[in-house]
Parts: C-alpha cells; structure tokens; sequence
C-alpha cells in the first residue's frame, strides 16, 4: 500500500509550525512530536490509554491545537496526543479527519470529502 505524508500546519494561539504528517486511518488521535509540541507550547489537557499494534497499552497526554490541512482547504481544531521521547512520526489520525470530513481512499491513497449522512 504504501505511506502517504501530508504537508500541515500546527498552530497554537501565538505560534505554528509547518509539519510533514503520516495518514493513520488506523490510529484513532493525531499525534505530534515532542520537539513540534513543545516548541509551540501546547498543554496537557487529560491523560488517555492507548493499546498499540501488539496488543501493550501505554498512556499519553492529550492536547488540543488549530491544524491547517492547505491540500484540501480545511483547517480547525482537533484533539492531539502529545508525542514522547521515541515517538518519531507526526500522525494524522482517523478522529481528526472526521472532525474536518474527510476519509483516506486506500485504493487511490487520496483523501477526499467524505459523504457525510444527516442521520
């Protein structure tokens, strides 16, 4: 399938960085690293578990930021995890492309709007 990276721009209310993001469809929470998070001051907010790929649970602090997504013209806020020593990729993750309405192609490895239901 391959790896599919997006141009981003994080921002705080005085502070932003453009950022190199991997699509996750699989992670539920976008994550940035610790040097990108710090650097823009973001705060912890609530402390969440996750459980990883082979099945061990670690905890990470959560944030909030404005992310800027100029490839498909969306932008707003969303929740982050905030990434720790050895969390090396910034991450886009499935919660963050539902609050702006997208979804990953996995065929064609496009995101596009999604067809959302007023139900």
């Amino acid at each position: 399938m391959g790896l599919i990276f997006v141009e981003a721009s994080v921002e705080n209310i005085q502070k932003q960085k453009e950022i190199n993001m991997l699509v996750d469809s699989g992670a539920s929470y976008s994550m940035v690293t610790k040097p990108i998070w710090k650097e823009l001051e973001l705060k912890p907010q609530r402390e969440m578990e996750f459980i990883l790929a082979d099945g061990s649970r670690i905890k990470r602090n959560i944030s909030e930021c404005f992310l800027k997504l100029p490839f498909v013209q969306a932008e707003g806020h969303t929740p982050v995890i905030l990434g720790e020593d050895g969390d090396d990729e910034n991450l886009l993750g499935a919660v963050t492309l539902k609050i702006f309405g997208l979804i990953l192609d996995p065929l064609s490895r496009v995101i596009k709007p999604m067809r959302a239901m007023l139900v």
